[in-house]
């Protein structure tokens, strides 16, 4: 549901101004605060600087800044988004450390009922083995009762 368009009564530079916007009044309150103090500071900063040069120079200085925050924010999607990748893949990692493990947990049991428990099992690889093994073993024992 949009919110519906407010009118706001804004003093700004000992002007009275009415804007249209969705924000609320405490956020009309804080901009219009910071515009009247950034104005202020400007014709501070250079006191041959009319009310009209000030606005154009306050609004090249939030241009600006907007500018600069799109552009961190385009920074921070795309650091997200390489982030959301490396969780994918950290994510795909863990799954196959647990097949892994479950391989190798698989052998050990595989040795431990034949009688080899001494054996050792150095990598996945050994225990993919172990178990073709026991698998051909198994095949062959069902084909030779069958």
């Amino acid at each position: 549901m949009t919110e519906q368009k407010k009118r706001y009564k804004a003093v700004i530079a000992n002007q009275n101004y009415t804007i249209i916007g969705r924000e609320s009044k405490e956020h009309m309150d804080m901009v219009t605060k910071l515009v009247n103090e950034q104005l202020v500071e400007i014709m501070q900063l250079s006191p041959q600087t009319d009310k009209e040069q000030a606005s154009i120079l306050l609004a090249i200085n939030a241009i600006s800044d907007q500018l600069k925050k799109q552009e961190q924010l385009l920074r921070l999607q795309r650091k997200v988004d390489e982030l959301r990748v490396q969780a994918i893949k950290a994510t795909e990692l863990e799954n196959r450390i647990k097949r892994i493990e479950a391989i190798e947990s698989e052998a050990r049991k595989v040795l431990d009922d034949t009688g080899r428990s001494e054996v050792e099992i150095h990598n996945h690889v050994e225990a993919q083995q172990i178990l073709n093994e026991q698998r051909k073993r198994n095949i062959q024992e069902k084909t030779a009762h069958g």
